[in-house]
């Protein structure tokens, strides 16, 4: 017996992109992005409706979140507690809503922490008197209802908003392939430039933009945004703004008493002391966090001392930490046609004024067919009332009064119910009174509904009204203050730097370390087993210092990055990479434009500036060209190279004084030329160039180094070893035939 397939064969592609498509415009029309009547989500706009339906207005008492939570997922939202639950607690917020919409009781997070909020078990809510301006027509015939997603019961598929509630909280929202970011306005603004809208069909974005000049976020930082960008921003539907803290100075320290939206003070404070641990921000010395329930935001930052510019540090920060933040603007929604779009301000406004237009023509409508009803109801009674004996006489005698009366006296089986059920006391003379005045009342306000309906210039009358009047109940001044300002800028490195004396030193076996002071003796400083003093330079920690390797590269690194000398320093290969084999040599610190004398012990070398020592790279630069087995001296220094004098020792004796302008002047480095001439026989046997100095023309005088015994070497007497570059120079007194070192000295 063959039995028919019961299912369709499709392609596995055809399926998978209706699936995706399917799932694609769920993600986008029920999840994501928010309705341009109410401005809510659905998740948002049920959590609200179930409250209403539990009675939990703001004049009542709160109940449980749980129960809120449960009714909504149980009832409209089949989706998971927790999701639910923090969309509640996110219109609890008053630091996230600038107008929240649910009363919490019980810790519903802190701007610290927005999600540090108890469990749903812990925490009571009830509904704000905002919520009410999304709430207070809904039994007015306003809205569709729809079934819920088991079909046993209904719920409306939007709210009747009296206000344009989807600026003044926003949105943000992911959707799939696109987004909403939708930051919150004032109240009394957004109200302004729907009357003038109403009034001007035909009003300019700009125009728009003089009653609403920017967001109003909950929180009082700056918009610092320029009022040109705002208001292309209005006109185009995106682009962003730049939000900045607020602060004062107070007894000489920075008081920061404002921050941005959704920006947590706890980050702020990581964010600075991450950069006071990085020894990024010397000027401050202390960061303290002194908030508390009267002043909710108190940061508070204490300067090294008086003399530091506060308002350039303050600058600083704003441009690397969340001080100063910018957001993103998408004003991304679904318009009243039920499609996504990207709008401007004006076609927001516009739209949900037809909105409102059409919720107040339903409400009107709705009303007038109560007050008909209730009309046709009293015709019915006035009837009865004018033939009240003969009523008693049917109702006593007949089987079925009620087509007898309705044949005797012309009346609609509604009126012929209503009067069979009235009472007995209903039927004295004040009651008919009463019923004479509710009926004049009644056909005073048909009227007037009639001639609303029937004029577009009432109604835009009556919505301008409602606006004006909710705006006043429920609005409030702006909390953001708009200040135009400079977009902040980070202060280059070298300003973050106190500028003090310091003394970089070099050990043999490439350690380095920096000592505060000039007046350090580096060769007393204690060392690793086995490792000496080599080398040492004296600057400060606003400059760079710089290594030379035996292969002839430099390498550079900011003096103040260095670590101190009270301990052993650190490896320089942790920061540099040199050659295989190569050892560090020298070290040399000073200002970019500064000269100096770089020479190998080979006896050749070149004047350059100290820029040209300066590498970005961990590798370094080839600076200068090395003879096989070569070491690179420690650099001299030179103030004027017309009149500065060099001066060069060899290990056996020779001392030679010559012009520093003898030497040529390298940008890009190179051999240079022979400071002084060493014999091939002598190189052989070991004699090299045990230092060069540099001294000033007729002032200057060196010492020189032999063991632990010293030579100094005054002008008159440097003046014996003065002759022309690359000579032999002159011979030192016995006992100084093996020097060690030699240094200027002024």
């Amino acid at each position: 017996m063959h039995l028919q397939a019961n299912f369709e064969q499709i392609p596995l592609k055809d399926y998978a992109e209706r699936a995706y498509l399917d799932y694609s415009m769920y993600v986008v029309l029920d999840r994501a992005l928010p309705f341009v009547g109410d401005g809510l989500k659905p998740v948002q706009r049920r959590i609200v409706y179930a409250m209403s339906e539990l009675g939990l207005d703001a004049g009542a008492k709160p109940k449980k979140s749980a129960r809120t939570v449960g009714d909504v997922i149980g009832k409209f939202h089949p989706h998971g507690d927790a999701a639910c639950y923090e969309a509640m607690v996110l219109m609890a917020q008053p630091f996230s809503y600038r107008y929240p919409l649910i009363d919490g009781q019980g810790n519903f997070g802190s701007p610290d922490d927005p999600k540090s909020f108890a469990a749903m078990r812990y925490t009571e809510a009830k509904l704000t008197p905002f919520a009410d301006l999304l709430l207070a027509e809904l039994g007015m015939g306003t809205v569709d209802f729809t079934p819920n997603f088991d079909g046993t019961l209904q719920e409306p598929s939007w709210l009747p908003a009296r206000v344009p509630h989807v600026l003044l909280n926003g949105a943000t929202g992911i959707a799939v392939g696109m987004a909403t970011d939708i930051p919150p306005h004032n109240l009394r603004e957004i109200a302004s430039a729907c009357i003038r809208l109403l009034d001007e069909p035909e009003a300019s974005i700009a125009a728009l933009c003089e009653h609403v000049p920017g967001p109003d976020f909950p929180t009082a930082a700056e918009i610092i945004t320029p009022r040109n960008e705002l208001v292309a921003l209005y006109a185009t539907g995106t682009g962003s703004v730049r939000c900045r803290a607020i602060y004062r100075v107070e007894n000489g320290n920075v008081v920061i008493t404002a921050l941005p939206y959704q920006v947590s003070p706890s980050r702020i404070l990581e964010q600075i002391a991450e950069q006071m641990r990085a020894k990024k921000l010397p000027m401050i010395e202390d960061l303290r966090d002194e908030s508390d329930h009267a002043h909710p935001i108190r940061l508070v930052l204490v300067p090294r001392s008086n003399r530091v510019d506060l308002d350039a540090t303050m600058r600083h920060l704003f441009a690397t930490t969340d001080l100063e933040k910018s957001y993103r603007v998408n004003l991304n929604l679904i318009g009243l046609d039920g499609r996504p779009q990207v709008k401007n301000l004006k076609q927001i406004l516009a739209e949900w004024l037809r909105f409102r237009q059409n919720t107040v023509t339903r409400r009107l409508r709705h009303r007038l067919a109560q007050v008909e009803r209730r009309l046709h109801l009293l015709e019915g009674l006035r009837i009865a009332f004018l033939n009240l004996d003969e009523v008693i006489r049917i109702v006593r005698t007949e089987d079925e009064p009620k087509p007898v009366l309705m044949q005797r006296f012309k009346l609609s089986e509604e009126q012929a119910d209503y009067i069979l059920e009235t009472r007995l006391r209903q039927l004295a003379r004040l009651e008919e009174m009463k019923l004479d005045a509710e009926r004049d009342r009644l056909e005073e306000e048909r009227a007037r509904i009639n001639v609303t309906l029937n004029s577009k210039a009432r109604l835009k009358t009556l919505i301008k009204d409602e606006l004006k009047a909710d705006a006043r109940q429920y609005g409030d001044a702006r909390r953001s203050p708009l200040v135009e300002r400079e977009v902040a800028q980070a202060l280059d490195e070298t300003a973050l730097v106190v500028s003090e004396p310091v003394t970089v030193v070099l050990s043999e076996k490439g350690w380095v370390r920096a000592a505060r002071g000039h007046d350090v003796d580096p060769a007393a400083l204690a060392y690793r087993e086995g490792d000496r003093f080599h080398n040492a330079a004296k600057g400060k920690t606003t400059q760079h210092v710089a290594f030379l390797d035996s292969s002839g590269r430099s390498y550079s690194t900011p003096a103040h990055t260095l670590p101190s000398a009270r301990g052993n320093g650190e490896p320089l290969t942790g920061r540099f990479a040199p050659p295989p084999g190569a050892r560090f040599d020298a070290v040399a610190i000073g200002d970019p434009a500064s000269r100096l004398v770089l020479a190998t012990d080979f006896g050749y070398g070149f004047v350059t500036r100290f820029a040209a020592l300066l590498a970005n790279k961990k590798a370094g630069k080839q600076l200068i060209s090395m003879d096989d087995d070569a070491h690179v001296l420690a650099p001299a220094y030179v103030d004027d190279v017309a009149r500065d004098r060099i001066v060069v020792a060899t290990n056996a004796g020779h001392v030679l004084m010559f012009s520093v302008a003898a030497l040529p002047e390298l940008e890009n480095g190179g051999r240079g030329n022979k400071l002084i001439e060493i014999p091939k026989a002598k190189l052989a046997e070991g004699e090299r160039v045990a230092g060069v100095a540099v001294v000033a023309e007729g002032q200057g005088e060196v010492t020189l180094w032999a063991g632990q015994r010293k030579l100094i070497l005054k002008w008159a007497d440097l003046v014996e070893y003065n002759g022309n570059r690359a000579q032999r120079g002159g011979k030192l007194p016995r006992g100084f035939q093996r020097v060690d070192r030699i240094e200027a000295s002024t």
